[in-house]
């Protein structure tokens, strides 16, 4: 049985990889053939949209990519997408969430299943770069499904994740996968990748299509 299991389990897995809990989040949007981004950067999770625009500019995915002035216009961008049916990926961090807190109620609120990846750190006072997840934590009554991930390969994981759970029309609602910023977002770790296929299997869209 442990030997099926393995061979189903290579079956599955298309590569292995270093990659940092950032990078990971950026595959996993990729996988789930995301078809709008929309971020602005900030420390520490810069590293993951700028992945995500390297696979847009690559054609890696076929997406459209949002280049913004602040957050609060990246979940913008993500709830007028998500409303028409497509599905969005963000990511941000610290004042970032804080930034675009306003419209997270308006996220929930309209059932929209918005993915975010969060690389936690704390508020800035006046600047502060510890990942002890002040910002996520100020999410609690949001509405947002929230995920906290140990691993890059759970922030991968999860994020794919995230998009069967948000999508369910039983459920409807935005989720956040989150990772200790510096720790995780800038630390490389193995993380075993799954053939496409797989995840478009995992995740089909019961929502109407952007493109």
């Amino acid at each position: 049985m442990e030997q099926l299991a393995l061979r189903e389990r290579e079956s599955i897995v298309r590569a292995r990889l270093g990659l940092t809990s950032n990078h990971a989040a950026a595959y996993a949007a990729r996988d789930a053939d995301v078809d709008v981004i929309a971020a602005y950067p900030i420390t520490p999770q810069t590293p993951t949209v700028e992945k995500v625009a390297e696979f847009v500019a690559n054609g890696e995915i076929r997406a459209e990519y949002i280049p913004v002035e602040s957050e609060h216009s990246a979940m913008s961008a993500l709830i007028g997408a998500s409303a028409a049916g497509a599905r969005t990926f963000t990511a941000t961090s610290s004042q970032g969430l804080f930034y675009m807190y306003e419209l997270l109620y308006i996220a929930s609120g309209l059932r929209l299943p918005i993915v975010m990846a969060i690389a936690s750190r704390a508020a800035s006072a006046p600047i502060c770069i510890h990942g002890d997840y002040q910002d996520v934590m100020s999410m609690r009554d949001t509405g947002w499904i929230m995920i906290i991930a140990s691993s890059a390969q759970e922030v991968y994981d999860s994020i794919i994740m995230a998009y069967r759970i948000a999508e369910d029309q039983r459920v409807l609602l935005p989720v956040m996968v989150s990772y200790d910023g510096f720790l995780m977002s800038h630390t490389t770790e193995p993380v075993e990748l799954y053939h496409e296929e797989h995840v478009r299997e995992f995740t089909p869209r019961n929502l109407g299509r952007y493109r």
